[in-house]
């Protein structure tokens, strides 16, 4: 990183360190400049990966559902009357978003502190870990924000967008994205090992998390005893957030609901930023 890029600005001859705001956009002008370079490094998973979901769920199982002997009225109860595709597409963009913002926030964030170091390079100037944790957290939402533009592009192309509001489950994947991103953010900061605690995250959170947050189908057709465990789920709070924008209705409880879902979101987001910003000080003050 150059002078300016780190944080050190010259005035003068004199260091001064950034503001609170112009700390973490220097942060966040590191990421961008590395992507603006390496973005096809992760084009497969953050465009390709939501792409062969929705070729294969909503557009091949949709067909299906379409074709079956009752006439797909079974999955057009299910899913309020609209069809399988535009039903599907909210929900892939809010998973889209969830399983990118958990990647970004494992190794990556375990790399900087442990094999390249980038965030010792950061605060050895005026930036603090404070900044570099909002920075990373940052970048995060506004990578979530541009590749979730285009697939809602993609999305389009194949019919699955109903009306304007699929940008209003755009915010609304992003949002849940960033909540998970918050908390595996603070838990890598912890990690001194090799990552290994990841995997199980992956397996045993994310996986899990994707199949039974109502992707694919929705919560009540689970066993009562399972949909209490989909409720915690970020991902099923994101996903009913952009169903909601996307489709123009609410689910029973209204907008009530609604700020129900926005509220335990924002909560999970506090939480993590938190977390994140007292463990990157913590760590990076050794």
């Amino acid at each position: 990183m150059d002078l300016v890029g780190s944080g050190r600005v010259e005035s003068g001859g004199r260091a001064y360190a950034p503001g609170r705001v112009h700390g973490v956009l220097l942060v966040v002008e590191h990421f961008w400049r590395w992507y603006r370079r390496n973005w096809r490094a992760t084009a497969v998973s953050s465009v390709l990966q939501p792409l062969l979901f929705l070729l294969a769920f909503g557009v091949g199982f949709g067909s299906l559902l379409a074709a079956g002997p009752d006439g797909g009225a079974r999955a057009a109860e299910a899913t309020g009357g609209a069809p399988y595709l535009v039903w599907l597409a909210p929900a892939l963009l809010a998973m889209s978003a969830v399983q990118s913002a958990a990647f970004e926030s494992t190794y990556p964030v375990l790399s900087g502190f442990k094999w390249q170091r980038i965030y010792f390079a950061m605060t050895a100037t005026p930036v603090s870990g404070a900044q570099v944790a909002l920075g990373h957290l940052t970048w995060v939402g506004c990578k979530m924000l541009l590749t979730g533009g285009i697939y809602v592009v993609i999305i389009a192309l194949f019919g699955g967008v109903a009306s304007a509001g699929i940008l209003g489950s755009l915010l609304a994947a992003v949002l849940a994205g960033a909540a998970v991103a918050s908390l595996i953010t603070a838990f890598a900061a912890t990690r001194e090992d090799e990552g290994t605690a990841f995997n199980a995250i992956f397996r045993f959170v994310i996986v899990p998390m994707t199949l039974f947050s109502g992707t694919f189908f929705p919560v009540d057709r689970l066993p009562g005893w399972a949909q209490p465990v989909a409720w915690i789920s970020p991902l099923w709070h994101g996903t009913e957030l952009a169903r909601a924008a996307a489709l123009g209705g609410l689910a029973p409880g209204g907008w009530a609901l609604v700020g129900v879902h926005v509220a335990y979101l924002l909560v999970l987001l506090a939480v993590g930023v938190w977390l994140a910003m007292r463990l990157f000080t913590r760590r990076l003050a050794l």
